[in-house]
């Protein structure tokens, strides 16, 4: 990992490695290869940020299953707006299927309160949370269930592996943490 680093006009500092991100993504794909391997899901990226969890959880995904993606928006700069935007929605049916949903970060919950709450409408049989990045202390949503969780990290603004400051940073293999 390097030192502070800048992205756009913030600075950050090492965070967590690639080497622990990947330790934690292939526990939560053996967990996952034990509980679904008979389901035959559907895993949906949440775009933009989860397409490098998604890619790096899903080469190790060892049974019969399918990839697609949504994209959702719900930040600005650093900070959550409260409101989720569907910017590209579902192509595939997930009637009576198994749904596993990919994300990058949870915090505050509505992303993924209204993702569970579409697919459910939708007629998933079931659906499945798998997050990188889980930030318990930002919820503002209650009931929320992380069925696959990497890490739980506080309520810091991260960049890299995927996750952007601005749509910058997330070419970056490790993760960082803003400094001011």
């Amino acid at each position: 990992m390097h030192g502070t680093i800048q992205v756009s006009d913030k600075l950050f500092k090492p965070y967590l490695s690639q080497e622990q991100i990947l330790a934690a993504v292939d526990k939560v794909a053996e967990q996952i290869n034990r509980d679904l391997a008979d389901e035959n899901p559907i895993f949906i990226c949440v775009l933009n940020g989860a397409f490098i969890f998604a890619a790096d959880l899903y080469r190790r995904i060892s049974f019969p299953s399918q990839m697609t993606f949504m994209r959702m928006k719900s930040y600005e700069g650093t900070e959550t707006t409260g409101t989720v935007k569907t910017i590209a929605s579902l192509h595939e049916s997930v009637v009576g299927r198994t749904v596993v949903i990919v994300e990058d970060i949870v915090d505050s919950g509505y992303t993924m309160q209204r993702m569970i709450a579409q697919l459910q409408d939708l007629g998933a049989r079931t659906v499945k949370v798998a997050v990188l990045l889980n930030k318990p202390n930002a919820r503002k949503v209650d009931g929320l269930n992380i069925d696959y969780c990497c890490l739980e990290i506080p309520n810091d603004f991260i960049v890299g592996y995927g996750l952007d400051y601005n749509e910058e940073g997330r070419n970056l293999p490790d993760i960082y943490v803003v400094t001011e």
